[in-house]
């Protein structure tokens, strides 16, 4: 598999596109996922990243996109969380991007007003209809499941469910580790997900709060999950995300320590062939 990085990373510590993908590039990751919202960049900065990637020869993988309003009880505010979306699909499309990462919101109100096989069904629908928009494209969803006591996706029994609910070859799962460390999911039970899972998000955590930390600086306990992935022979990238530095003036140890860690732990599971030192 590849090993990729979200570029939130470098935006997190207030470096530019631009820098983040050079950056990128200089460490070693053989791709990029790209975290930015359509609606919000100007044509120069959304020419910029596929123009650098281009130029730097760092293919993007994916396009992260948080549409909490998919599940909304407003009718108006899921239209607009669907056309929202679908601008994430058209700039996959535009950058030859793989997929498009969907996180869906939580249930609202404690489960309690609002039905939740209601919000379930809203996510149904909506995954649906964006998911043949993404097939028309060539392009597919990838779900992450959300370590989170309301998340509508935060194990892995409510992902297959969901998955089949929704049942399109467009809308398949991510894997997180570290989310799946949080909901308290053995590695065995990624079997569940075995042709129905096409990217993965690998960072640490404490065990108790969210926290995507470079690996080796939490209590996840990476072999078993990856040897459970390689199982799965998913033909994609497992993509580094990480949280906010401690100190963001150094966020290029940070980001190439976990590239060397992940590295490290990929090859020793046989995810990825030894690479060259870094670049």
């Amino acid at each position: 598999m590849r090993l990729g990085l979200i570029n939130s990373a470098w935006a997190q510590a207030g470096r530019d596109a631009k820098w983040g993908i050079q950056k990128t590039k200089e460490i070693g990751f053989d791709s990029i996922d790209i975290f930015t919202d359509p609606l919000d960049i100007d044509v120069r900065e959304r020419c910029l990243i596929k123009r650098e990637c281009d130029r730097v020869e760092l293919p993007i993988v994916s396009i992260c996109c948080v549409a909490v309003g998919l599940i909304d009880f407003n009718p108006s505010v899921r239209r607009f969380h669907l056309e929202r979306v679908k601008a994430y699909l058209d700039l996959a499309y535009e950058y030859e991007a793989e997929n498009v990462l969907l996180v869906l919101g939580e249930y609202i109100w404690n489960r309690e007003v609002i039905p939740p096989p209601e919000q379930w069904q809203a996510g149904v629908d909506g995954c649906r209809e964006l998911a043949d928009y993404a097939a028309d494209r060539d392009l597919k969803i990838a779900l992450e499941l959300e370590p989170f006591p309301l998340s509508l996706l935060n194990d892995v029994d409510s992902m297959k469910r969901f998955l089949n609910d929704v049942n399109h070859p467009a809308c398949q799962a991510n894997i997180d580790v570290s989310h799946l460390v949080l909901s308290g999911v053995e590695p065995n039970e990624l079997e569940k997900l075995r042709g129905q899972a096409i990217h993965v998000h690998i960072s640490d955590c404490d065990g108790q709060v969210h926290g995507d930390l470079p690996p080796g600086r939490g209590v996840v306990d990476f072999p078993p999950y990856l040897e459970a992935i390689k199982s799965l022979e998913i033909d994609g990238c497992i993509s580094i995300e990480l949280e906010y530095s401690p100190d963001p003036d150094r966020i290029e140890e940070w980001v190439t320590e976990a590239y060397r860690e992940t590295d490290r732990l990929m090859q020793a599971a046989g995810l990825r062939t030894p690479s060259s030192s870094l670049r």
